[in-house]
């Protein structure tokens, strides 16, 4: 698919992040609607019927890792998500100290994005064992006790990764101090992160049957395309 440039000077340098009386410019983030053309024109934004892994039938398929695949555009919307984290002064105050962990490689490309342009300390990430088990850290690459963890991924959709994620994370007595992500596509299914500081660019309303005997037809037409994340 042919790339546009049309977005490409939608967020400047950080150097411009606030204004002469020392606040946030929050209008130096793109909207809601620009973030959702990006995701289009990249195609990382697909419209049908597409059938999840976990059962769940919907008119919507995003795969963020296809705009975060291009400098130009994942430079845009991390500088973007940091902007929306550098508004909370709680956090703003904590960056040198921040480490970036995201729940599998997917959301590496925005955790280094976003520890890039706040200048935080470090970046790490979760996995999947051999034997496709729970998450686990590499060896000595792991949350120490009292650290600052912020949490970042490219989209939150069913929640499972980031909600054991942060369990190991508070378990090895770090503090997890927010959520960020590209995108929020809940589903049905999408646990809630209570109080937790949650950030995010653009939110996708889409449609969800529980299964395919729940369909409506005259909602989801055409043939089914299976995915898998």
């Amino acid at each position: 698919m042919e790339r546009t440039d049309e977005h490409r000077d939608l967020i400047p340098d950080d150097s411009d992040l606030y204004n002469e009386g020392g606040q946030i410019a929050m209008h130096l983030i793109p909207t809601e609607d620009e973030v959702v053309a990006l995701l289009r024109d990249s195609g990382a934004l697909r419209s049908g019927h597409f059938e999840y892994s976990n059962g769940l039938h919907s008119d919507q398929y995003l795969n963020v890792a296809q705009v975060m695949r291009h400098y130009d555009t994942a430079k845009q919307l991390s500088v973007a998500l940091s902007r929306k984290l550098r508004a909370n002064p709680e956090i703003r105050a904590i960056i040198p100290e921040l480490s970036i962990v995201a729940p599998a490689t997917g959301g590496l490309p925005v955790a280094y994005g976003v520890c890039e342009a706040l200048r935080a300390r470090q970046v790490y990430w979760a996995e999947k064992g051999e034997d496709g088990g729970p998450l686990r850290f590499r060896p000595y690459v792991e949350p120490e006790p009292g650290e600052k963890v912020l949490l970042v991924d490219d989209i939150l959709r069913t929640g499972q990764k980031l909600t054991e994620l942060r369990a190991m994370i508070e378990a090895r007595g770090a503090t997890v101090v927010g959520l960020a992500v590209v995108v929020y596509q809940p589903n049905p299914r999408t646990p809630s992160f209570g109080n937790l500081p949650f950030y995010y660019l653009a939110k996708l309303e889409a449609m969800y049957f529980m299964d395919s005997a729940s369909i409506d037809r005259s909602k989801l037409p055409g043939p089914v395309e299976r995915v898998w994340v």
